[in-house]
């Protein structure tokens, strides 16, 4: 039977609103960075080259700076930002060491497919102090991990690189079904980024990390195709509730 107001008018059933999978996983991620320490800091979608590749050591022969990888808004000056760490520059340019920031935020490169989209969501950290090292990283990376999945995780690191990491590792676990599965990237902060950032490196090191938000809600939520998170399917998203 319908129900009706008190003009007459018949009451629509109205079923309440949630926060998007993705929100959900990176005020999550940002919980548990902040329960670390970590001070959320922001910062412009659009970035110059500068701040997105000049200071963070990524040289100008790099392949992320090539027009089929990256949105340029104009020629060869600006550009859609390729992860977040330009934000921690930024915030690192005007603080001075003990500091520790995460950013989290859309991103742009030219990638489309069942695992890639030309925008997904990144979180970042980074952490500069007296006598930071690779034992500091591996015991957080470790605690972090264990808070996003559970503490029987297993997680092995592989030697990478990275222009603004020297180590540099990625960071995979084993998913159930016996395979590998690479999950963030990390490192040292290369001397030349503090340098940059007019940081003394031979005073001060730093760690760093970066996760996708979306590989980590795939992972999280069973989804197989990230295409999903983003085509306004209501019976997909109520799942979400």
């Amino acid at each position: 039977m319908s129900s009706f107001d008190d003009l007459g008018s018949p009451i629509i059933p109205q079923s309440k609103g949630s926060f998007h999978p993705i929100n959900q996983i990176k005020e999550h991620l940002l919980g548990i960075l902040s329960d670390f320490g970590f001070e959320e800091v922001s910062g412009p979608e659009i970035e110059s080259e500068e701040f997105n590749f000049d200071m963070l050591n990524i040289k100008e022969t790099h392949p992320a700076r090539q027009m089929h990888d990256t949105f340029y808004v104009e020629e060869k000056s600006m550009l859609l930002r390729t992860h977040t760490s330009p934000v921690q520059i930024r915030s690192m340019t005007h603080s001075k060491p003990p500091f520790a920031f995460s950013s989290a935020g859309k991103v742009y490169r030219k990638d489309d497919d069942s695992t890639h989209l030309p925008m997904f969501h990144q979180i970042e950290g980074i952490y500069v102090d007296k006598d930071v090292n690779f034992a500091n990283l591996k015991d957080l990376i470790h605690k972090i991990i264990y808070m996003i999945f559970d503490d029987s995780t297993r997680i092995r690191f592989r030697p990478s690189y990275f222009p603004f990491t020297e180590p540099s590792a990625e960071v995979d676990i084993l998913s159930e079904d016996g395979k590998w599965l690479e999950i963030l990237g990390c490192g040292i902060v290369n001397p030349k980024v503090l340098q940059n950032c007019k940081i003394d490196s031979e005073e001060f090191s730093g760690l760093a990390f970066g996760l996708g938000i979306e590989r980590i809600a795939m992972l999280k939520f069973g989804v197989t195709d990230i295409r999903e998170f983003y085509k306004s399917n209501l019976d997909f998203l109520n799942q979400f509730k």
